[in-house]
């Protein structure tokens, strides 16, 4: 009875309601309704004249913000908590919401609606995320940018302020972002981002509008099959490993190797768990921000990550911890 007593539903009832919470953050961003709060309009009808929507509507989504965090009320009065302000005002320069155009995509949410079908399966009915020229991807590149940006900082931060000569590739580089910080924070450093033309072109954009497109150029095609060519000082690959097993990924980290002169790091950002017993740093494997996934995922995970030591010219030296938005490990 005691232990009847201690236990609690709450993990249960949040997680299975967790479907509301996104819809209604989903249609407030769509709505753009805390933008419109943070340009002024504060009851519900002075937000259903900016948003477009009828005042009853508009009252419900809010009162319901209020109650999971995103709102605060009083009286007829709702306003911004500091954190939606910052994160889900347009007007805001860290504005997180355009992140949710990838991460709300019929693509990524229609995995999950069929999960059981693929777990009984054991693969994916249609695993066309890592097909070529796949054009989420470049909704990808158009979306993540804030929610990369902390990560691209920690990578920055982890090769160090540098003002000598620096030739950078970027695989499956989408955005660009981590490439393009480590050349605003050089000088000197020349980046090559590889990734699929159409996504390059969303990557050299933001080069350009980010003060660093004379200094960046693009390397279309498949990072299994592009001729990397030789001579860099780093190698990022960030977001990637995750996707494929551990002799695919051991492959890939083969040819980066070939890619780097002596000395040269390879930096590797990716899907790990976030306790890693076997997760490693390496000289020329900086591995890892690692973000949490399930606990099912864990040896395979941690697989991929080791398999690095496996290649030639990869030694283990302990893992540091990294601080950002997610928990993660670096090298």
């Amino acid at each position: 009875m005691t232990e009847l007593a201690a236990a609690s539903p709450d993990l249960y009832f949040d997680t299975i309601f967790a479907y509301q919470r996104a819809g209604a953050l989903k249609s407030a961003l769509e709505l753009n309704l805390f933008t419109a709060m943070d340009e002024g309009a504060h009851t519900a009808e002075e937000l259903a004249g900016r948003c477009r929507a009828p005042v009853r509507g508009i009252r419900i989504l809010c009162d319901y913000l209020t109650t999971i965090g995103f709102l605060t009320k009083s009286a007829d009065r709702y306003d911004l908590t500091a954190d939606t302000a910052t994160f889900l005002s347009r007007r805001s320069p860290a504005y997180l919401g355009g992140t949710a155009e990838f991460l709300y995509s019929p693509k990524l949410t229609g995995y999950f609606t069929r999960l059981t079908d693929t777990i009984r399966r054991g693969r994916l009915e249609d695993d066309t995320m890592v097909a070529d020229e796949n054009p989420e991807w470049v909704q990808f590149a158009r979306a993540m940018v804030p929610m990369m940006m902390p990560a691209a900082q920690a990578i920055a931060d982890l090769l160090g302020t540098q003002t000598a000569p620096m030739r950078v590739l970027d695989l499956a580089a989408g955005h660009g972002i981590f490439g393009i910080v480590l050349a605003q924070r050089n000088p000197q450093a020349e980046v090559v981002a590889q990734d699929w033309a159409s996504v390059l072109e969303v990557a050299t954009e933001h080069a350009h509008a980010m003060g660093v497109g004379d200094r960046h150029r693009t390397l279309p095609g498949s990072a299994f099959d592009v001729d990397y060519g030789t001579g860099y000082d780093v190698v990022l690959v960030t977001n990637f490993l995750h996707h494929f097993n551990v002799g695919t990924n051991v492959g890939l980290l083969r040819k980066v190797h070939g890619a780097l002169v002596p000395g040269g790091r390879v930096v590797v950002s990716s899907s790990f768990p976030t306790r890693i017993a076997s997760a490693r740093r390496w000289p020329r494997a900086s591995a890892s921000p690692c973000s949490r996934i399930p606990r099912r995922e864990t040896r395979t995970r941690s697989a991929n990550c080791a398999a690095c030591c496996s290649t030639r010219g990869f030694v283990k030296q302990p893992c540091t911890p990294c601080q950002g938005p997610t928990r993660w490990y670096s090298a």
